[in-house]
């Protein structure tokens, strides 16, 4: 055990939603967290108690974000929300939903004219990649939020990711860029348009030739000629892409990010949230703390499991008041829950007693408006 004199301060969250030199908050976690009302909750707070300019970011497709938030729908364009207590303090709240294809469509327009821009959308290659391919949601999201960041109209950026090793895809985005963009089939694929060629089966000589054909067993040929094209046509971007995605990862680590661990008091969840506070310090990336969600606390601390059940037990034996011994019954199962999960959530503050913790007690019901996230955000804040 850690020593208590050891143990980090709890989590001030209103310090750093109020910290101006914070632009930037990404909520990450196992998935049925609450890691999106948590996003919601901290966005509008800080809004609305903070005055700062707020865009909430999901790369979840689960339309929770816009219901708690009285919106129909969510795409990938802020959209301001109305009817939120900002008249002190002057801040707004956007939210939005990431579109990873119409992201790839804007970077696409965005750097090459618009002939070119016309070639890369009609080729197949580019319509499958763009839409369903493992990992383009990631570096979308790691492009849509260098859009955001670099555009310098938000306070703040709060960022609601997918559960967390899909999340942890999101930081590992850059790498994988860079490892494909200087892998060698890339450049086998690149040489034809960097030579002159028309299409992937102008260089059959035999330097490819064998490389070719082995390529179009695997994957088979019209495939082949679209991934040529595709890369033929994009060659000119790739290096754009890189530079992007390594300087969004650097912001990533800058004193500017705060990254926030969500999880609930479950092994799965505590589990998942170890791995990625394990990742985020050997990336040297700044972990401000863990909020630990839906947390049961009995009515009466004081009173043990034990004492309780022993007292349901005397109570039945002499005939007592049966909905008191129901009431003893039920206070001595929510202590046990309450120890169980003491248990489990000191598995992340052992294993990381220099990271602040805050507990968040289990609400009655579900959040789905914005009464509810300002519940919430007290509950982050109530210390």
């Amino acid at each position: 055990m850690v020593p208590s004199e050891a143990a980090a301060p709890p989590l001030d969250v209103d310090r750093i939603l109020a910290d101006p030199g914070v632009r930037i908050v990404v909520c990450c976690g196992a998935g049925g967290v609450g890691k999106t009302t948590t996003a919601a909750a901290l966005a509008l707070r800080a809004a609305e108690r903070h005055g700062r300019r707020t865009v909430v970011l999901t790369i979840d497709p689960a339309r929770r974000l816009a219901q708690s938030l009285g919106l129909t729908e969510l795409d990938n364009t802020p959209r301001q929300v109305k009817g939120i207590d900002v008249e002190e303090s002057g801040g707004e709240l956007h939210a939005m939903m990431l579109d990873m294809k119409r992201t790839f469509d804007d970077v696409v327009l965005q750097h090459t004219d618009p002939a070119k821009a016309a070639e890369i959308f009609a080729n197949p290659f580019y319509q499958a990649m763009s839409s369903t391919f493992a990992g383009t949601q990631e570096y979308m999201a790691m492009e849509k939020l260098g859009q955001l960041h670099a555009r310098g109209e938000w306070d703040l950026i709060v960022v609601d990711t997918p559960p967390s090793r899909s999340a942890l895809d999101f930081l590992d985005a850059p790498a994988r860029l860079s490892r494909f963009l200087d892998g060698r089939m890339l450049r086998l694929l690149l040489a034809p348009a960097r030579t002159g060629g028309r299409s992937m089966f102008s260089f059959v000589t035999a330097g490819f030739g064998m490389f070719s054909k082995a390529v179009q067993k695997v994957i088979g040929a019209q495939l082949l000629t679209d991934l040529s094209g595709f890369v033929a046509a994009l060659d000119s971007m790739f290096g754009g892409f890189r530079q992007r995605a390594e300087q969004t990862y650097r912001i990533l680590q800058a004193r500017e990010t705060a990254f926030l661990l969500v999880a609930a008091p479950e092994p799965d969840a505590v589990r998942e949230a170890a791995y990625f506070a394990g990742r985020l310090r050997d990336e040297r990336m700044p972990l401000a703390g863990l909020v630990l969600n839906r947390v049961h606390r009995p009515a009466v601390p004081e009173l043990s499991a034990a004492d309780s059940i022993a007292a349901a037990a005397r109570l039945t034996q002499e005939g007592g008041h049966a909905g008191t011994v129901e009431v003893l019954r039920a206070h001595a199962a929510l202590a046990e829950q309450a120890v169980r999960e003491q248990r489990v959530a000191a598995r992340f503050t052992e294993a990381f007693p220099a990271v602040p913790t805050v507990s968040v007690t289990a609400q009655p019901a579900d959040v789905h408006d914005v009464d509810g996230l300002r519940t919430i955000g007290e509950a982050i804040n109530r210390r």
